[in-house]
């Protein structure tokens, strides 16, 4: 029987991974341009942003880091298509840096923050479309600053953000491919074979590997990882078949402005199915608000609705 590891892009495998000090370096130095010694410092901080109002929007980050420059840095992976991902990241990001100034503070205290998007599918299609075949990390690799359009000079460097799209990654692994695609690659394989041939090429991803391995074969940890797992298979046929639903819903009706009705209506009524799963099983709010992106309020109901039932 083949030996079981766990797919590193469902964010609990990455999570665990991140939780190693010379993979997290090693991560970070690739996507950053930075030399992993010259990173002398990594912290995982609390992953829940500070709310500000008890009405404020929720922010759960998957994995926060801060750097010992004083930099903060959140890495999401996502694995169903989101349209809005772009206005999600830079809300958690505006989020955690207006999070870091306290009442009486001034805004010399306000460090970097920066987003890292791992995205299991394809965010920007028109730049796929355009230009030909990318070049280097060109394809799935795109960094974001805030410029001035025409002279392009950088207005302030306090926020920055970096998408990985791994679909976009070239066929076949390169002969001196940058450390960035060694990364990507090692988070979207599932083979053994591919981990082995990876791992070789960097000493960094060999102690994301190791630790791969390690939590591949704690027990209590597998079955987390299977649960996670399972959640988020639900969620996307859930997705799919509420989709499919407000389509015909939108047909019956016969009006394009039904069509989108229905379907709005399918999802919210198939997220809420998978949240009341989630909740029978114990998942805690946090998570259940990024599997379903229900509002923290409704999960909460949904908690309480399920104690009185015992």
């Amino acid at each position: 029987m083949a030996e079981f590891l766990m797919k590193p892009k469902i964010d609990f495998a990455f999570k665990e991974i991140m939780m190693d000090p010379k993979a997290r370096i090693g991560f970070l130095a690739a996507v950053l341009k930075l030399r992993p010694e010259d990173i002398r410092e990594t912290q995982i901080l609390n992953t829940s942003l500070r709310k500000e109002h008890a009405d404020d929007k929720q922010g759960i980050l998957d994995v926060r880091v801060l750097l010992g420059d004083g930099t903060e840095v959140d890495i999401e992976i996502q694995l169903s298509e989101l349209a809005v991902w772009a206005d999600r990241s830079l809300f958690y990001l505006a989020k955690m840096f207006t999070g870091q100034i306290r009442p009486g503070e001034g805004y010399h205290v306000l460090k970097k923050c920066v987003g890292i998007s791992i995205l299991d599918f394809v965010l920007f299609k028109d730049a796929a479309q355009e230009g030909g075949e990318p070049q280097g990390d060109a394809g799935f690799y795109s960094c974001f600053h805030i410029r001035e359009d025409t002279r392009h000079f950088i207005y302030t460097d306090k926020m920055e953000f970096h998408v990985i799209e791994l679909p976009k990654l070239p066929q076949g692994l390169r002969e001196g491919c940058s450390n960035i695609e060694l990364w990507a690659r090692f988070i979207n394989a599932e083979r053994k074979e591919e981990f082995d041939m990876i791992a070789q090429r960097d000493p960094y991803i060999g102690s994301a590997y190791q630790t791969l391995q390690a939590i591949s074969q704690d027990g209590e940890k597998r079955m987390a990882y299977e649960a996670r797992e399972k959640a988020i298979r639900d969620y996307n046929a859930g997705m799919m078949e509420a989709e499919e639903r407000g389509i015909a819903i939108g047909e019956e009706r016969g009006k394009k402005e039904g069509k989108k009705e229905g379907k709005k209506e399918g999802r919210k009524e198939e997220a809420i199915r998978i949240a009341k799963k989630l909740v029978g099983m114990g998942y805690p709010t946090d998570d259940i608000v990024k599997i379903t992106l229900l509002p923290e309020a409704e999960i909460e109901q949904l908690n309480k609705d399920n104690d009185c039932c015992y």
